[in-house]
């Protein structure tokens, strides 16, 4: 499963049992939504989510917003149907909870077919398995839990998530060495704007493609974190533009601003611009 070529800055979880959220999210600058038939829903209201969730989805209106359904895990009383209900819907993915291995994704490939699979990656069993889980065939995305990842670990709160740096670093590699698409877990203050920029820029500058949010008002930050600077542009202009200079005088070294620019910072440079042109598709859709 080749990885996602278009922006996850903002990756919004809407419950899938409430009919004025599940609308709101139609008019949300966010570049994903996650559905969720998970931890947003009580256990009362699970099955009932689902038709909810497929009225809104028949209804449409979610425009280019990549479209994911969180079901729950294969192993509790809704997992298999709402598996079922999830690929009849015809989503973008299906994201799995609790992925511990490859396994896990192999029973629900079985039960939805083709279709893109996301994994939670929030036990310590997942840290220590990304590896084997990101080479599965279907994957297109692993997505930090890390609430959950923190509890099974027993930690304790920190800002710079020093606790968690390792199995965020295992899951990063993972992720990059079989080229699909890795989002960071929630931040839970919803209105601490700073201590979200903060991690937005910890997880933006380790590698993640964007952030999981459970808020509306949290996705401008995340949006910005993740989308290339004015400066960065900037800089990626120029630096194409001087390696292509000395690459006519048959030469292949430049320097921009004092610094070497060589065949991988021009590798780069194209990146961040490919990306602000992704970016710029998903507005004008």
């Amino acid at each position: 499963m080749p990885s996602l070529s278009r922006p996850l800055r903002s990756v919004l979880y809407i419950p899938g049992s409430k009919p004025r959220a599940l609308d709101k999210a139609r008019g949300l600058a966010c570049d994903a939504i996650i559905f969720d038939l998970e931890d947003a829903v009580s256990p009362d209201e699970k099955t009932a989510a689902r038709d909810t969730l497929a009225a809104a989805l028949s209804e449409g209106g979610y425009g280019n917003r990549l479209k994911v359904i969180r079901i729950n895990g294969l192993d509790t009383e809704w997992g298999e149907d709402d598996a079922r209900a999830a690929a009849a819907m015809a989503p973008d993915a299906i994201l799995l909870p609790k992925v511990g291995n490859p396994g896990d994704l192999e029973a629900l490939a079985e039960i939805v077919g083709d279709l893109p699979l996301w994994a939670m990656m929030e036990t310590p069993g997942a840290m220590l398995n990304a590896a084997a889980i990101a080479a599965h065939r279907q994957l297109q995305a692993m997505v930090m839990g890390t609430n959950d990842l923190a509890k099974e670990l027993q930690t304790r709160f920190r800002p710079d998530r020093a606790p968690l740096a390792t199995g965020l670093g295992l899951c990063v590699l993972a992720a990059k060495a079989h080229g699909i698409a890795i989002v960071d877990g929630v931040y839970n203050a919803f209105k601490d704007e700073d201590g979200l920029r903060a991690e937005s820029e910890q997880g933006r500058d380790m590698g993640f493609d964007g952030k999981t949010l459970i808020h509306p008002a949290q996705l401008d930050i995340a949006n910005e974190v993740f989308s290339p600077s004015e400066a960065e542009a900037d800089l990626a202009r120029r630096q194409i533009e001087a390696f292509e200079a000395v690459q006519a005088s048959g030469q292949s070294v430049a320097v921009v601003d004092g610094r070497i620019v060589e065949n991988l910072h021009v590798a780069t440079a194209r990146e961040t611009l490919a990306k602000l042109d992704a970016i710029e598709a998903l507005k004008e859709g």
